[in-house]
């Protein structure tokens, strides 16, 4: 009875009107079929074993620096045994040459590879920007805006209502005032320029003010946004705007959703290694005005109820003299893109309606989706984060008969956790499948709370409240999850180099 139950919550339903066949022993009636759908996938009793492959073979990667040091040392202990008769007798000049040779390339080759100093990743400094009072938006003003505004019909105002009751967010975030103009007035660009100008801005200004970098010193800028691609971009919006100099490398990303914050890390990280000893800026955000849907179509409307304004900027740098004064040190970056896959491809799509208005459409497949990318993107960073004692488990469970695969315990590897804050829903299928506790989830459900979902900045705002609170002390392993359209699942790990204090700015301070 209880494996019954357990079944029956992974499981959904769906009646699907199939109309009034002609022919058959049903015709002239109405016909209607169910259709069931699984939910969020049970970690605890399915994984695939080709992402723990996976995972492995990024360890067994790094694991050849080690090899390559151990041959160099036993070459170098039988050299020492050998004596100057030992070379005369047995080799002619040219073969002692050749040797001489060949033992200089081994060592070359160990000195480059394992001698060489391979540049961290630090996290100098993050900013969030927090919009004015004036744009607070409580869920009661949301739907009054909406109904005095005339754009939507008592069932999309009705749904509104209902999704915004139990979305998990409060009563203080915040939205653009051009969203809710009355009449047939349409978001237009320059409603996405002014709200990316705000945000973008806001945010910069902060981190340069909290650094005291100098403009001239950043050499890399990356801006991320899913919906808003202006020409000029974004990015050119923020070299004009700061000045930076001709030689910056910029970097636009676009359509890639609320997981291109880590793809935006990720790419950092890689220039800064062709660019070392240099300063990269990322931002992160979404342009609210321009992604939302004034129709009346179901599937198209829950975005509006989650989506609110927000904005990070995050100061990355490779110099070995940041790390003194960096509060982060990425350790490891796992990207999983699903996007081969049609269901998950489709699961989060822009589109028009029949009346040609844009909107965001999210599939009823979408949980479903973003379980299994998350189950295979965690699955390949274990190997990398794990203890030895948690990897030995899951390993030789199988050995044994009608044992079910045993998921690590993930909390043994981070000491905090930053999950996207999507909806309450996400965040409760997420916690009951990797069996959190409530402290782990704490900073993701204040965040959605108070600032609803930022896109791909509310990760950040989640830290931030850490940081605000003077709960990440050195040595400290965060993690961060996204998900976004694709389908994508991204996650990055920092390690706190030293006791955060209490930050100057944050916007989680009232004042």
């Amino acid at each position: 009875m209880a494996m019954a139950s357990h079944n029956q919550e992974l499981l959904s339903t769906e009646i699907m009107n199939r109309g009034i066949p002609d022919s058959g022993p049903y015709a002239g009636s109405l016909s209607f079929s169910v259709r069931v759908r699984r939910g969020l996938p049970d970690f605890l009793s399915s994984v695939n074993l080709k992402y723990v492959k996976l995972g492995y073979g990024y360890l067994i990667n790094h694991g050849f620096y080690f090899i390559t040091a151990s041959v160099s040392l036993i070459l170098a202990a039988q050299i020492g045994m050998l004596t100057t008769d030992d070379f005369y007798f047995k080799c002619d000049l040219i073969n002692a040459f050749s040797m001489i040779g060949l033992l200089s390339l081994v060592f070359y080759i160990h000195l480059d590879l394992n001698l060489k100093p391979r540049r961290s990743t630090y996290l100098v400094d993050f900013a969030c920007f927090r919009p004015p009072d004036e744009l607070k938006t409580s869920k009661e003003k949301f739907i009054r805006l909406a109904r005095k505004s005339g754009r939507f019909d008592d069932a999309a105002i009705e749904f509104q209502q209902r999704a915004l009751k139990n979305s998990g967010i409060g009563d203080e975030t915040y939205l653009p005032k051009a969203i809710f103009r009355p009449g047939d007035h349409r978001n237009t660009l320059k409603d996405g320029r002014e709200e990316a100008t705000m945000v973008m801005f806001g945010a910069v200004k902060e981190l340069l003010a909290a650094t005291k970098i100098k403009i001239k010193d950043i050499r890399i800028l990356i801006v991320n946004c899913g919906i808003l691609n202006t020409t000029p971009s974004l990015s050119a919006m923020l070299v004009n705007h700061f000045k930076l100099k001709h030689h910056v490398q910029s970097f636009n990303l676009g359509g890639m959703g609320c997981a291109a914050g880590v793809i935006a890390i990720d790419l950092a990280r890689d220039l800064l290694s062709v660019y070392p000893g240099s300063y990269a800026l990322v931002v992160s955000m979404e342009a609210v005005s321009y992604s939302w849907y004034c129709g009346n179509n179901i599937d198209m409307l829950l975005p509006n109820c989650f989506f609110r304004m927000g904005a990070a900027a995050m100061l990355l740098s490779n110099r070995y003299l940041d790390r003194w004064r960096s509060k982060y040190e990425l350790k490891q970056l796992v990207r999983t893109h699903k996007g081969m896959d049609n269901r998950s491809f489709k699961s989060i799509h822009l589109k028009e309606d029949g009346e040609g208005k844009q909107g965001l459409s999210l599939s009823k497949d979408l949980i479903e989706v973003g379980g299994h990318a998350l189950k295979d993107n965690i699955t390949i960073l274990g190997p990398l984060v794990l203890p030895f004692s948690e990897q030995l488990h899951f390993f030789t469970t199988p050995l044994f008969r009608n044992s079910k695969p045993y998921i690590p315990n993930y909390k043994l590897a981070f000491e905090h956790v930053c999950i996207l804050a999507a909806s309450k829903q996400v965040l409760d299928e997420i916690q009951k499948n990797l069996e959190l506790a409530e402290e782990y989830m704490e900073a993701s459900r204040r965040t959605l709370e108070r600032f609803g979902n930022t896109s791909s900045s509310s990760i950040w705002y989640e830290l931030a409240y850490l940081e605000a609170n003077l709960r990440v002390k050195r040595g400290d392993r965060v993690w961060q999850i996204a998900f976004g359209s694709g389908f994508k699942c991204n996650s990055v790990v920092w390690k706190a180099l030293r006791n955060v204090g209490m930050p100057k700015h944050s916007p989680w301070f009232e004042n």
